[in-house]
């Protein structure tokens, strides 16, 4: 009896190890059916967004314009997603997208929309409350919450080399120029620091909300830096990373 009862004990380990790597799989499956189809709405809510809406200000014709491109770099990554972080990622694109659509849309003044998900790029960045403007070697740049003629870059918030740089509106796309190499990053940067300089008061700030923040400037920030310790400026990263 003891031979069998063993091979009986191992027959039903094989079936129950077998009944669970299916299910594993089947589970797995199934999770990432659930992501691709997710990835894909967002992806075709965005595509009738950048067909259907157009403008002449120039405010609306840059923010299509990145929602554009935003909708092609989407369409590109999920036809070659095969895990679910690749299709989360075509996700985020689609949803950084529609970002744009909705400042399109306040651009335009009509109704922006339902809100969107919030973007993981962004997490910690905040947004411009109040107007800005700066002299950088010998130019202005302005920045601020509204669009404008004088402010039609629209940046949905997110971070440039580890900078976190707010939403809001701006007078020239720097942050992509400081993507590149060169002279281009070193301006970039610089512009960076001369806008949101913790000294650059913003009346818009809620202190309250914010306690404990070194920089007035945006909102849902966390400051954990020290800027006499040369986390703005020559090599920094505005507090660690955490507007």
């Amino acid at each position: 009896m003891e031979p069998l009862l063993l091979v009986l004990v191992v027959v039903l380990l094989g079936g129950a190890l077998l009944w669970w790597r299916r299910e594993r799989a089947a589970r797995a499956a199934r999770n990432l059916a659930d992501v691709r189809a997710d990835a894909r709405r967002w992806y075709e809510r965005l595509g009738g967004q950048v067909m259907n809406l157009g403008g002449e200000e120039p405010a609306v014709r840059q923010a299509l314009a990145d929602a554009a491109e935003r909708y092609h770099a989407a369409g590109s990554q999920l036809e070659q997603a095969r895990s679910i972080t690749q299709y989360r990622l075509a996700r985020e694109s689609a949803v950084e997208g529609l970002t744009y659509i909705r400042a399109a849309r306040l651009a335009l003044g009509i109704d922006p929309g339902p809100a969107l998900p919030p973007l993981a790029a962004a997490d910690g960045a905040g947004e411009l409350t109040v107007p800005r403007q700066v002299e950088v070697q010998g130019q202005t740049f302005k920045a601020g919450p509204q669009p404008g003629q004088e402010t039609p870059y629209y940046y949905p918030g997110g971070r440039v080399r580890a900078r976190p740089v707010p939403a809001g509106w701006y007078s020239t796309p720097w942050w992509k120029t400081a993507l590149g190499t060169g002279a281009g990053v070193i301006g970039g940067m610089l512009i960076a620091d001369a806008l949101f300089s913790p000294s650059f008061g913003d009346p818009g700030y809620d202190a309250s909300a914010a306690a404990g923040m070194d920089d007035p400037g945006a909102t849902g920030a966390d400051f954990g830096g020290d800027p006499g310790s040369g986390d703005f400026g020559g090599g920094g990263d505005f507090g660690g990373g955490d507007f």
